[in-house]
């Protein structure tokens, strides 16, 4: 079984005490890609480090995320945009609006999540979403951005329901990230992915993030996708190594250009 873990932050300091374990876990596990989202300026040395420590493995993103957009965010987007021009990165990401923590900077956040679309179009790459409590403006800058030339990409972390899945779809070339919420007992989530074909899904685990039952409230890390894995396979009433191929598959669809 082959599974490709679409976002991840191994790179942060949760897992400074034993990270090389950890991927080395999750490669035992069957995980043999790990995508990383960069988060801002901060971020950037502790991903291209564990990128070059695991070469065949890893895989850096480039993106200010929306959650570090503030009074100095034209900096932060010249910084992502001075490394596009020194190498190339698996995708534009993790990039969006996020409306939960602050609202101060709304404007700034869709400036810059429109500009980053634009500078995925230039380096021909495909973007991650991040939306928090904002589903419907970010779905209108990426519906305004598509009109002229369309992106592929990942809404990371999906937890909405199918009218929101089904206009997802309806942009084409998008792709949905089913990571660890699945799994917990109170989600609407499996209900949604029983009404979705798998084609439009890839697995993600966002650790040490939104830790998948039965590890929930602990550190989560890439060899909990398995959980999720199940829990999609469970919900769809097919074999796990199913889910896997088809899952990876998706994730090279997005990630092969």
């Amino acid at each position: 079984m082959t599974l490709t873990d679409t976002h991840t932050h191994l790179f942060a300091e949760e897992f400074n005490a034993d990270l090389t374990e950890v991927v080395k876990h999750a490669l035992d596990a069957g995980v043999k890609k790990f995508f990383l989202p960069n988060i801002d300026s901060a971020s950037i040395a502790g991903m291209l480090a564990l990128e070059k420590l695991f070469p065949d493995n890893c895989f850096a993103m480039m993106g200010l995320h929306p959650c570090s957009v503030n009074e100095k965010y034209e900096e932060e987007l010249k910084i992502v945009e001075d490394w596009f021009s020194k190498r190339k990165f698996s995708a534009v990401g993790e990039i969006g609006m996020d409306y939960h923590w602050d609202k101060t900077f709304i404007s700034q956040q869709k400036d810059a999540f429109s500009r980053q679309i634009d500078l995925a179009k230039k380096y021909n790459r495909p973007i991650v979403i991040h939306q928090r409590e904002c589903f419907d403006d970010v779905l209108a800058v990426v519906e305004t951005q598509n009109l002229a030339f369309p992106v592929k990409g990942i809404f990371h972390c999906f937890t909405g329901s199918l009218e929101e899945a089904k206009r997802i779809i309806s942009l084409g070339g998008f792709k949905m990230g089913i990571g660890g919420a699945v799994t917990y007992k109170n989600s609407k989530l499996p209900e949604v992915l029983e009404q979705i074909d798998l084609k439009h899904i890839v697995l993600e685990t966002d650790s040490p993030y939104l830790t998948p039952a039965p590890h929930r409230g602990k550190r989560n890390e890439s060899s909990y996708i398995t959980f999720v894995a199940q829990k999609v396979a469970e919900i769809k009433g097919i074999a796990v190594d199913e889910v896997a191929e088809i899952t990876t598959r998706n994730a090279e669809e997005i990630f092969s250009h």
